[in-house]
C-alpha cells in the first residue's frame, strides 16, 4: 500500500461514481433503466474497438475534475463501469452468463441478474489495473468500489447454495481476494457498497455483517462501506431514519458513508455509530438545483453537534453517475468551498 496522503480535516470526496461523458454513455438509456445487474454493452456510444482509449480518457476527465474542483479522495469515477455492481458481480465464476436469472430490485420491480450455477469463486483481478491506472493519475489519495457481498447475495438468482446466507459468505471470500489485491495495487481506501442493508434489514441482520468482515478480513488500510437509500433518480421518498444503520458500529470498517441530505437524515443517529469516520452525505442528487457552499457548510455544522470534526468526512449522498455533468461539477465544487468555509473556522 502506498503511503497514505495526509487529509486536511473534514476531507471531501466523492461516493463512487461521477458523471461519465455524453461521448462515451447513452444518457437517455442510463435513465430509463434500473441499476444494471447483467452486462449492459448497449450503454456505451463508443464502437469496441475504440472503448478502451475512450475509457482512459473518461477516467483523465473524471479525475481532472475532481482535483480541479478541490476534491481530496479521488476515485475514477467509475467511469469504466456500466454500474456500481454489475462489472465485479459478472467477473466471478459460478455465474451463467449467457443464462441471467431475476430477482426483484428494491424498488420492487423485476430485473434481470446474475444466476448463480456453481462455487463462486474469483477467477483473478478485477480492478487492479484500473487501480494501477488511477494511482498514475493523480497523487492525491485514492478510493475504489467494490460490490458488498450482501448486495450482491441479494442481486443474484441463487441456483446453487440454496442458502443466501452462504451465498454471501461465498462472495465474502471472492471481495477479499480483491480487496488485498487493491491495497497491493496501491489503492489507500476500498470502499463496499452496501446499500440493500438499508432495502432488506431483517436479512441484514441475520447475516450481514459476518460477510462484511469476511470481506475486508487482512485489509492494511483504512476501509468504508457505503450505504444509501437508492439513487435519486428512481427514488424520489426516503424516510428521515435507516431501518439499518447503528448495526454496523459493530463491523470491522473503519468509515461509513451515509445518504443525509435528499432524506432530510435525524443526524441523532450519528450519534450511535461508535468510532467510525462518517462521510455525510450533505448534497441531494435529487433536487436540480445547486447547493450553495454556505447550505453544505449549514450541514456540515449541524453534523459537528453529534460528531467531533476528526471523525466527519464530506461526500455527496450517492454516486453522481445520472446527473448532468455540468450540474455534477458545480455540486462537487460547490461541497468543497462549504467544506473549506467550516474548516476555516474550526
Amino acid at each position: 500500500m502506498a503511503n497514505f496522503p495526509e487529509l486536511p480535516p473534514l476531507p471531501t470526496g466523492l461516493v463512487g461514481s461521477y458523471a461519465q461523458p455524453e461521448w462515451l454513455i447513452r444518457r437517455d438509456l442510463l435513465a430509463k433503466s434500473l441499476p444494471a445487474r447483467i452486462r449492459r454493452t448497449d450503454l456505451w456510444r463508443v464502437a469496441e474497438e475504440h472503448l478502451p482509449e475512450a475509457l482512459d480518457d473518461a477516467v483523465r476527465l473524471a479525475v481532472h475534475e475532481q482535483e480541479r474542483a478541490g476534491i481530496d479522495i479521488i476515485t475514477d469515477g467509475e467511469a469504466c463501469r456500466e454500474s456500481y455492481s454489475n462489472h465485479f458481480a459478472n467477473a466471478l465464476d459460478g455465474i451463467d452468463r449467457d443464462n441471467p436469472g431475476q430477482a426483484k430490485d428494491r424498488t420492487g420491480a423485476a430485473v434481470s441478474v446474475p444466476r448463480v450455477v456453481g462455487p463462486i469463486r474469483r477467477r483473478g483481478p478485477v480492478e487492479v489495473e484500473a487501480v494501477r491506472f488511477l494511482r498514475a493519475q493523480t497523487d492525491r489519495a485514492i478510493k475504489v468500489t467494490v460490490p458488498g457481498p450482501f448486495t450482491m447475495a441479494q442481486q443474484a438468482q441463487d441456483d446453487h447454495y440454496g442458502d443466501r446466507a452462504k451465498l454471501a459468505m461465498a462472495y465474502a471470500a471472492a471481495v477479499n481476494e480483491e480487496v488485498l489485491d487493491l491495497y497491493a495495487a496501491g489503492v489507500d481506501i476500498v470502499q463496499l457498497d452496501e446499500p440493500y442493508l438499508e432495502a432488506r434489514p431483517e436479512e441484514g441482520r441475520a447475516y450481514a455483517i459476518p460477510a462484511i468482515d469476511r470481506a475486508l478480513q487482512g485489509a492494511p488500510g483504512p476501509t468504508m462501506l457505503h450505504i444509501c437509500f437508492g439513487y435519486g433518480i428512481h427514488v424520489g421518498e426516503k424516510a428521515n431514519r435507516y431501518r439499518y444503520l447503528a448495526e454496523l458500529a459493530g463491523c470491522t470498517v473503519t468509515d461509513l458513508s451515509i445518504e443525509a441530505a435528499q432524506p432530510k437524515l435525524d443526524l441523532g443517529v450519528l450519534a450511535d455509530l461508535g468510532s467510525k469516520r462518517i462521510h455525510l452525505g450533505v448534497i441531494d442528487l435529487r433536487e436540480p438545483a445547486v447547493e450553495t457552499p454556505e447550505l453544505v457548510a449549514e450541514r456540515l455544522r449541524a453534523a459537528l453537534k453529534f460528531l467531533p470534526v476528526e471523525r466527519l468526512a464530506v461526500a455527496p449522498d450517492c454516486g453522481m453517475k445520472y446527473i448532468p455533468r455540468a450540474r455534477a461539477y458545480a455540486k462537487m465544487a460547490n461541497m468543497v468551498e462549504g467544506a473549506r468555509m467550516v474548516r476555516a473556522r474550526l
